[in-house]
């Protein structure tokens, strides 16, 4: 039985198999003697490789045109002011998106006429075009010279969107291939709005709406027919008809003339109307840059700019809401009018600081050698204040130099308009320019004359006090001679600007604004390392026993030190680091301002002091919408539903709610702002008392002195401002805040003061507002207080309970006054009195 079932040999297996293969070629074989079936075969096979050859070579790999339907062209980013205008664009690509509705259907005709005449009738790909275009390439084929394309607008999109520019054949089947699968997924409308959104069109317009704006100086529903012919010529090659050479004018009036007969072929046109529209001249305006002003905002839009890069990114890689891609929206407080002020107030000081100092030196260098008008152009230096232009010196003889502007034109220099000392080697400024050197020219009559840039720099800040909104943004003399924003980049000692948040924390920990403090030698041992650093005043004296206030309003170093140490450095570093200044160690040298900080800090610090310690981040961006409308930022902004009804529903009204952070105590902020009110009414900075107004500020210099500061305002806002060398160093012995920075601040102010309401600073609940000795801090009955800037008796802000219990008469102050007043006229004060010091500033480590 086991035999029976065992398993067949395998030669048997084999010759089985064998002949069943030999039976299906077999009954092939007598098929394929017949010619017909042979050659059906081959040809069968060689289709189906040619097939698979096809797809590896061509189709495969390539995009999915179905993209195309949610692909949003690269757009500018637009920045708003504070009233809601357009100011300023951040764009690579001119580019402005319409629908296909927006387009008038005779400026999509023109373009039909010129690019693709059956667009309508064929499914992608225009068979006799493309003939056409193959018969051109072999007759052209080694000659160097590039094919006419053949290319319908559908291929043109796919081109440009989809696989680039590369001129080879490869690419013109896959356009082919790309432009069929479009017009399975997109309608004909789509495509032309694609189309005509995309293409570039000369003058870095993009679309046919950016280049109406380049050429023209129109949107696209206000061109005439002759205009929208030009426009039409362009995609072929806009350098090719370049109306600003007598070459290219000449080709695109033959061009655009060519396009207006094809439309009156096609029968959009009459015959009248083409006529008329030949007449016309092309009709160009001069090549120009964005419609916006490049000089609207200057740092304050470059910090706008960094801000956004560093939310969304700078590129479309970057995201979908990237800065030169997105096309967003930004509302921004910037404030023109202020800003104005803000930048002229600031390049006045700095030439009148710098006046007499001689001339500065070129402020730049370019190859001249390599064409000195594109070399100049593409240097990107420029300066925008009153009349001056940047100039490149072409050549130099002993007389005068012939000097050369981006625009191309020329002008004279001679010689002894270039007179003034180069400061760096001595001698005149005309003996040391060469050939190259970019120097700063204003128009002297019919010639040029030198000018110089300061070499001294700063920064200004002017921030809305509720709200943190910054309104004016000043860097540096001009961003397009140094980007380098030194309002928000430069970290400098801020000097005795600083004191009154030393003396918050003071108010904070027990003392008052009539506590006493000894004015006097103060040394404090550091350590075996550091041993004993001994501080002393500006004016290098003492006034022994008086009142905090005194001491704010005076700058003293000595009493601001004392108050410190006995209030404790933990505590002031870290009423500092709440105001958001900086994050300092706890040494005592911190509290004459020997740490380091910007003006937009010190500036947020200024006005949470204004807001009674309510703290709001300071902002150049109030929201930013994306392409289309929505807020993306904030993260947590919302809509104020109902805000902006014609008329009242009868409900109640929207009501915010509390916004900031509360950082400091709002009765401390408030005597800290009283006190300061002095320092512009009899200390430091009286500079500004003449403005009449409720204003509060500190004066500031450091050590050296190598920075100059002001920082103050009124209850709605707030500004400061710095001078100083970008590589400190001393300004002169004679530099104090109060006679240069304090002077700018005023220049920067008054105007936009006048335009606000005087608005007094109200005092939070709970302060007690009591009638004092100015001097001695004690508490006066049967006196009232004047308005006059150094009346004995004034009021002071009080916490509750905190009042001076001593008391004087009214009698006993006026005594005192007499007796101060004696003194200074008969001279028996010394020759200069720690009392009547006013520009004492802080800052002597």
């Amino acid at each position: 039985m086991e035999e029976a079932r065992s398993e067949p040999a395998p030669s048997s297996f084999a010759y089985r198999l064998r002949r069943d293969a030999g039976g299906f070629f077999g009954r092939l074989r007598p098929l394929w003697q017949r010619r017909w079936f042979r050659w059906t075969s081959i040809l069968l096979g060689g289709f189906a490789l040619f097939c698979a050859l096809f797809w590896l070579i061509f189709a495969r790999g390539l995009p999915d045109a179905a993209t195309l339907l949610e692909y949003e062209p690269p757009l500018p980013t637009i920045v708003r002011d504070i009233n809601g205008q357009p100011v300023h664009s951040y764009a690579r690509e001119r580019r402005v998106q319409l629908q296909y509705s927006d387009y008038p259907p005779l400026l999509i005709r023109a373009y039909l006429a010129a690019e693709d005449k059956t667009f309508f009738e064929h499914h992608g790909v225009d068979i006799p075009g493309f003939a056409g275009a193959v018969v051109d390439y072999a007759s052209k084929l080694g000659s160097g010279q590039r094919a006419r394309g053949g290319s319908t607008i559908t291929q043109q999109v796919a081109k440009n969107l989809l696989i680039g520019d590369e001129y080879s054949p490869t690419r013109k089947v896959k356009e082919m291939i790309l432009a069929y699968r479009m017009e399975n997924v997109l309608s004909k409308q789509q495509i032309l709005e694609l189309y005509l959104n995309q293409i570039f069109l000369g003058r870095n317009a993009y679309g046919v709406q950016a280049a109406a704006r380049a050429y023209f100086d129109k949107d696209v529903a206000d061109l005439q027919l002759h205009e929208m012919a030009y426009l039409s010529i362009l995609p072929k090659g806009p350098a090719n008809y370049r109306p600003e050479s007598e070459t290219g004018h000449a080709r695109a009036l033959d061009r655009r003339n060519w396009s207006l007969g094809e439309m009156e072929k096609n029968g959009w046109i009459t015959a009248a109307q083409r006529d008329a529209a030949i007449a016309q001249p092309l009709g160009t305006v001069a090549a120009h840059g964005s419609s916006f002003d490049a000089r609207a905002g200057g740092y304050y839009m470059e910090e706008v700019r960094r801000r956004l890069i560093g939310l969304f990114g700078e590129k479309a890689d970057d995201g979908p809401n990237s800065v030169y891609a997105g096309g967003l929206w930004v509302r921004s407080p910037y404030d023109p009018v202020v800003q104005d002020g803000v930048a002229t107030a600031l390049r006045n000081g700095l030439l009148r600081f710098d006046a007499g100092r001689g001339w500065s030196g070129p402020v730049g260098h370019i190859n001249i050698d390599n064409g000195w008008e594109r070399e100049l152009a593409a240097s990107y230096i420029d300066v925008d204040y009153a009349q001056w232009r940047v100039a490149v010196v072409i050549s130099r003889t002993s007389s005068e130099a012939q000097i050369g502007f981006a625009d191309g034109s020329t002008g004279a220099l001679p010689a002894g308009s270039a007179q003034m000392p180069y400061r760096k080697v001595g001698g005149p400024a005309f003996s040391a320019m060469k050939p190259g050197d970019l120097i700063v020219v204003a128009r002297n009559g019919a010639s040029w004359a030198l000018r110089s840039i300061p070499e001294v720099s700063g920064g200004m800040v002017a921030e809305e006090v509720h709200s943190g909104r910054i309104r004016a943004m000043q860097g540096g003399f001009d961003s397009r001679l140094s980007s380098y924003n030194r309002a928000t980049q430069a970290m400098r000692q801020p000097g005795s600007t600083i004191k009154p948040f030393v003396y918050a924390a003071a108010l904070d920990n027990g003392m008052t604004p009539a506590s006493i403090i000894v004015d006097g030698p103060l040394c404090v041992y550091q350590g075996a390392g550091l041993g004993q650093k001994c501080f002393r005043n500006f004016s290098g004296g003492s006034a022994g026993p008086q009142t905090m206030r005194w001491g704010v309003e005076q700058s003293r170093n000595l009493m601001t030190v004392r108050a410190a140490s006995q209030t404790g450095m933990d505590r002031v570093v870290r009423t500092i680091k709440n105001m958001g200044i900086g994050d300092y160690q706890p040494y005592l040298s911190f509290a004459l301002g020997a740490g380091e900080t910007t003006v937009e800090r010190m500036v947020n610090a200024y006005a949470t002091l204004a807001n009674q310690g309510r703290q709001f981040p300071s902002k150049v961006m109030d929201y930013v919408q994306d392409r289309r409308g929505k807020v993306i930022w904030p993260e947590r902004w919302r809509a104020c539903d109902g805000c902006n009804m014609a008329n009242w529903d009868g409900k109640p009204m929207p009501r915010f709610g509390m916004e900031g952070k509360q950082v400091m105590n709002p009765m401390t902020a408030y005597q800290v702002v009283h006190i300061a009110e002095g320092v512009v009414q009899r200390g430091t900075a009286t500079v500004l008392a003449d403005l009449k107004r409720p204003l509060f500020g500190k004066t500031g210099t450091t050590n050296g002195p190598t920075n100059v500061w002001f920082v103050g305002g009124s209850p709605d806002l707030v500004a400061g401002v710095y001078i100083g060398y970008d590589q400190p160093r001393s300004l002169g012995g004679w530099a104090q805040g109060g006679r240069i920075a304090a002077p700018i601040w005023k220049a920067a102010m008054a105007p936009i003061l006048e335009t606000m309401p005087k608005t007094p600073f109200v005092a939070p609940a709970g302060v007690r507002m009591v009638a004092i000795d100015r001097r001695s801090g004690k508490r006066v009955y049967g006196a009232w207080p004047t308005s006059e800037p150094k009346a004995a008796v004034i009021w002071e802000a009080f916490k509750p309970e905190s009042e001076p219990r001593r008391t004087i008469r009214k009698e006993e102050a006026e005594e005192q006054a007499k007796v101060a007043a004696a003194r200074t006229v008969t001279g028996r004060t010394r020759q200069r009195s720690d009392a009547d010091f006013l520009e004492g500033q802080g800052g002597i480590y």
